[in-house]
């Protein structure tokens, strides 16, 4: 699919005031989603590509790109999930491929974390706080697990969550001390908090809709007591904007602006921002009772605020919030799909027969809902080592006849087909 990216002239940035714009850092990734975007300050940040495995540095704000690193570099096919810097020279990567990145000299070499154990599959969300502690969390297909280093990176624990969590996707610290990780469980959208560091870990919420996930958080950079939630839903429900004002003792929940929604971000108690895997950014100032689409951006995955008038966003590009303007040039990109799924018959009698495509290595949760959105059973949890086609084949007698929502899960995201049930 091929979409021209939007024009921003300089004059018209400047008119509207506080906008968002597309960066100029598209030009090698083809449409394929940015999965996460970090900045220290106003100037400095960095970006990584999730299908090509790459690492782009900024040191002007998002005017323009350097590529520090992609999987050729590797020798490999990775998916990079994650990038967060300790300080101009520490940084960490994490992928979905059971790869663990560091660097100390803010990013033109990259070595390998090979002292963690055991070693984690993926790593969904990353977090720092001070100046040398690091947390990790994983994975969306699971296991539950959190790693923290607190001497920058050197030496890590590793801690099993499975007694709270089957997955987690996001690590949040306010201090050392103060921190949340989101995920799933058995019953839920599930958000968890510890007050002494990560040695012991409380429920503060549950969305009690099984498949759900809380997928990102945020701390308002003006009040750290209020936080924000995205939760990832299932069809045909709504996803959830969840928000808290006392630090996470009690929840609103908000229909988002769609089913699989990822990326949330607040300059303000009423002002901000949402997105998913078929979205822009949609609008709120009235946090989050309505929204409207602004019609920018497409398949968003983090919204990163520096403060109320700066802001960065993530998805098929780097997006910048501000009162400046971005040199902007027309372009296009084909956008590759990462997956293609096709039900070989459907109405179905007793099997389920299946063929996905593949473009890469991939991770696979395969899921059936009923009507309703209800969990009915996971099918299959699989790993992709390489671009293929491949068959699957899942006895569905036990089904009544009926509806159902087929949910396959990987590392681009979700997608729902419909069947019916002789």
């Amino acid at each position: 699919m091929k979409f021209l990216a939007l024009v921003f002239l300089l004059s018209v940035a400047w008119l509207q005031g506080q906008t968002w714009q597309q960066t100029n850092i598209d030009d090698n990734t083809s449409g394929q989603r940015f999965d996460d975007v970090f900045f220290l300050n106003d100037n400095i940040g960095w970006a990584a590509n999730g299908f090509f495995a790459s690492v782009y540095k900024t040191i002007d704000g998002g005017t323009t790109w350097e590529e520090q690193l992609n999987e050729a570099d590797l020798g490999g096919a990775f998916y990079f999930r994650n990038i967060e810097f300790l300080n101009e020279n520490i940084g960490f990567v994490g992928t979905l491929n059971s790869l663990f990145l560091k660097t100390i000299d803010g990013g033109e070499n990259w070595e390998t974390v090979t002292n963690i154990t055991p070693n984690p599959l993926a790593i969904c969300g990353l977090d720092t706080s001070g100046e040398t502690s690091v947390y990790g969390c994983g994975a969306f297909f699971g296991p539950a697990f959190i790693i923290k280093s607190t001497d920058a990176g050197v030496n890590w624990v590793h801690t099993d969550m499975s007694d709270y969590a089957t997955a987690l996707v996001e690590i949040l610290f306010l201090d050392e001390q103060i921190g949340y990780t989101g995920g799933q469980n058995n019953n839920g959208a599930c958000l968890l908090k510890t007050e002494d560091g990560g040695a012991t870990w409380a429920e503060i919420y549950n969305s009690n809709v099984p498949g759900e996930y809380v997928w990102k958080l945020q701390a308002l950079e003006s009040n750290p007591d209020i936080i924000f939630g995205a939760v990832s839903s299932v069809a045909p429900h709504l996803g959830k904007l969840i928000k808290s004002n006392d630090s996470g003792s009690t929840w609103q929940n908000f229909d988002a602006p769609e089913t699989d929604i990822q990326a949330v971000g607040f300059v303000s108690e009423t002002k901000g921002w949402m997105g998913g895997h078929t979205t822009g950014f949609y609008e709120t100032n009235d946090g989050g009772q309505t929204w409207t689409n602004t019609g920018i951006g497409n398949n968003l995955n983090r919204i990163f605020v520096l403060n109320s008038g700066l802001a960065y966003g993530c998805g098929t590009s780097i997006y910048k919030y501000s009162d400046g303007s971005l040199s902007i040039n027309a372009f296009e990109v084909e956008t590759m799909p990462a997956i293609t799924i096709s039900i070989v018959e459907n109405p179905i009698k007793e099997v389920l027969d299946l063929n996905i495509t593949f473009e890469s290595s991939d991770n696979i949760v395969i899921e059936i809902y009923d009507i309703q959105g209800r969990f009915i059973e996971q099918l299959a949890r699989d790993l992709i080592y390489f671009k293929q086609t491949k068959n699957y084949q899942f006895k569905v007698d036990n089904l009544s006849a009926g509806s159902y929502f087929l949910n396959v899960h990987t590392n681009t995201g979700r997608k729902t087909l419909k069947f019916l049930k002789q």
